[in-house]
């Protein structure tokens, strides 16, 4: 007489890749950091990662601007300067050297090198079809590993990702 064996009759569950989609919607140095600091920590552990850029997030890969990103101290109660010294001419260019300054301190690619590190890595980067018209953007403005698409493309690349708004 045989013994019966117990076969699995456990269903196989797939494994799911998390992935991570963020809008970039500002375009100044303090805005453009959080995004691609929180898009490189993803892809280093190994999660899909989707960045679409739109309205003023356009600055961020837009070839004659990504290089000038700037900070403003007025209407910034964090930087901790008061109003009328925050609008002083020469503020806004002072913050935005100190800034920019203490990034290289902390030893972190300026803004145009993250999103080649991000590129590379396996990040996509989208640019909103909307904005960049609205902007009269080409993709000749735009750094290289770019792609123009809609909104509702994002969508679907979206679906079941974390999404993020910045």
């Amino acid at each position: 007489m045989t013994t019966p064996t117990l076969e699995a009759t456990s269903p196989v569950i797939e494994e799911k890749t998390r992935k991570l989609c963020i809008i970039c919607s500002k375009g100044s140095l303090d805005m453009a950091y959080p995004p691609l600091i929180l898009a490189n920590a993803a892809r280093m552990s190994g999660i899909e990662v989707d960045l679409f850029f739109t309205f003023w997030g356009l600055d961020m890969i837009n070839n004659k601007k990504v290089d000038k990103l700037s900070v403003t101290p007025l209407g910034n109660p964090s930087m901790g300067i008061p109003p009328a010294i925050g609008a002083a001419p020469g503020m806004g260019i002072f913050a935005s050297h100190m800034m920019k300054k203490q990034i290289e301190d902390l030893d972190f690619p300026e803004v145009r090198e993250f999103l080649e590190i991000l590129s590379d890595s396996g990040a996509k980067l989208y640019a909103c079809k909307m904005s960049m018209d609205m902007m009269k953007l080409t993709d000749d403005d735009l750094v290289e590993g770019c792609e123009v698409i809609g909104a509702m493309e994002f969508m679907d690349y979206s679906e079941g990702a974390q999404v993020l708004f910045v």
